[in-house]
């Protein structure tokens, strides 16, 4: 499942199992991503705090299905399939909507936000999402203003912007660790946004 030792759920105890215990999902399933961090449970909190603030949060206003998009797109930009995989499932299952989904994978795999199903403003999103991860030093504020002018606030491209950089994190903790997507449940996630130390997958 990764390149390191893993210490599976049932061999877990003290604060690895505590933590196991509260990501867990169907039959005490624990993503590998997340197992990745067992030698180090502090880093695996850490890590788990992040992805349920950044995505999965009553306080964002992007939309969770859009913000799982973004993820889908960097995954790909940085070739991580494990991630691509788990997120895609995740936005196609949040936007109700098989065939959009669909086409916005294909153009994803294509590469050309303009191929993109989305709007503007949403493909301007799309757009500074891959130059951040690309070329992170590039970046100028006139990036930042070109989402402003395409209808977000302030606070949404703070949001946009954390995402896109918490995947940066998550892609190179898998594909640094050598990760597979062996015995993991695609597509769960944290699924109440209410309250951020719920962090169960269903």
């Amino acid at each position: 499942m990764t390149w390191i030792t893993t210490v599976p759920f049932e061999a877990a105890t003290g604060r690895l199992k505590q933590l196991y215990t509260r990501i867990a999902g169907p039959g005490n399933n624990v993503d590998n991503i997340m197992m990745a961090h067992s030698l180090r449970p502090h880093t695996m909190e850490g890590h788990m705090a992040l992805y349920k603030y950044v995505l999965h949060h009553s306080g964002n206003t992007v939309p969770k299905w859009f913000l799982e998009a973004l993820g889908v797109w960097v995954s790909h930009v940085n070739r991580c399939e494990y991630c691509e995989k788990h997120h895609f499932a995740g936005m196609k299952r949040l936007l109700a909507d098989d065939a959009r989904a669909d086409a916005l994978q294909t153009a994803i795999r294509l590469g050309v936000e303009e191929a993109m199903p989305l709007t503007a403003g949403e493909k301007a999103a799309m757009r500074y999402a891959r130059k951040l991860t690309e070329t992170p030093g590039g970046l100028r504020q006139a990036d930042v203003r070109a989402l402003a002018a395409s209808g977000w606030d302030d606070g949404q491209i703070l949001e946009i912007n954390q995402v896109v950089s918490y995947f940066a994190y998550a892609n190179r903790t898998v594909l640094g660790l050598g990760c597979s997507t062996e015995g993991d449940i695609i597509g769960l996630s944290p699924g109440n946004s209410d309250d951020p130390e719920d962090w169960a997958h269903r």
